[in-house]
This record gives structure tokens, sequence and C-alpha cells, in this order.
């Protein structure tokens, strides 16, 4: 969906950058050859509803897992602001989170300072270039906790 009219979790807006659009598409339009990744990296969609607007925006994600919650990280490649997904899910912490063909609500939140090293060291695993985000910015890069909602 392109036109802001009518966003809701079930018909967001989503993100048009060309790499992140092919993904979603092979989420919505499945072709038989598996779900999305980023050179071998997994992805999910992540749904959020905007801080300022309340329209709801789609974006496909990196993530990894940490027993039944996903991992997400807000690095925006190292770009001193964060990404506008995360500003969202700050203000509007429930979301909508698909991975593979599992639809789900989630409440979305920022690891604690006890909690991050262990995500970031697997995170990074997953996504090395993450480490060098990190480098390019004097931000925090936070990671993001989604915990399914029951």
């Amino acid at each position: 969906m392109t036109s802001e009219e009518g966003s809701s979790p079930e018909n967001p807006i989503d993100n048009e950058t060309e790499w992140v659009a092919a993904h979603i598409k092979k989420f919505d339009e499945p072709d038989g050859s598996g779900w999305p990744d980023q050179r071998g990296a997994p992805l999910l969609l992540l749904t959020t509803k905007g801080a300022k607007s309340g329209l709801w925006r789609r974006t496909a994600l990196i993530y990894g897992e940490s027993g039944d919650s996903y991992v997400i990280v807000a690095s925006k490649g190292g770009h001193p602001k964060p990404p506008g997904w995360y500003v969202n899910l700050e203000a509007n912490p429930e979301v909508r989170v698909q991975v593979e063909d599992r639809i789900f609500r989630a409440n979305a939140r920022t690891a604690t300072p006890d909690e991050k090293p262990a995500l970031w060291n697997r995170m990074v695993e997953i996504w090395p270039d993450y480490a060098n985000y990190q480098t390019k910015t004097d931000r925090d890069i936070p990671v993001v906790i989604l915990d399914p909602i029951a």
C-alpha cells in the first residue's frame, strides 16, 4: 500500500526502499522458493503505528531469536538518528510481526543494559555489519525485543 488512506495493521504503508519492497513482496506473494533473507540472514516483517501520524507502516528487518521472543536491531546503517520504525515503537510498543507465514501481535521493548550484550553479540553473529554500524555513530544502537502477545 502506498496511499496513506486506510492505513491499518492489516493494510499498512510499505517501506518503498527497493530492496525492502522486494522482500515485503516475497512475504505477501510467496513463490515457493522459501522465505526471503538478506544475504543469508533471516527476515521478518515489522508493522508499527506512527508516533506522530498514527499511520501503520511495515518494513523488513533481520532478526534473531531469544527464547519465545524475536530480536531486531535499530541500526539504520550507523546513521546518527534511529530508524523511523524505532521511534514509532517507542511511542506505540504494540506491533504486528510476520515471521515466515506466522503473523502475530507483540510488545516491543528496548533491551536493558543487562540484556543487551548477549543479544548484541548474537545479532552480530547473524549480521556482522552491525559491529561496523556501531563504529560509524555516537548513538548507542538499540537492540529491540519483540515479545509475542498470547
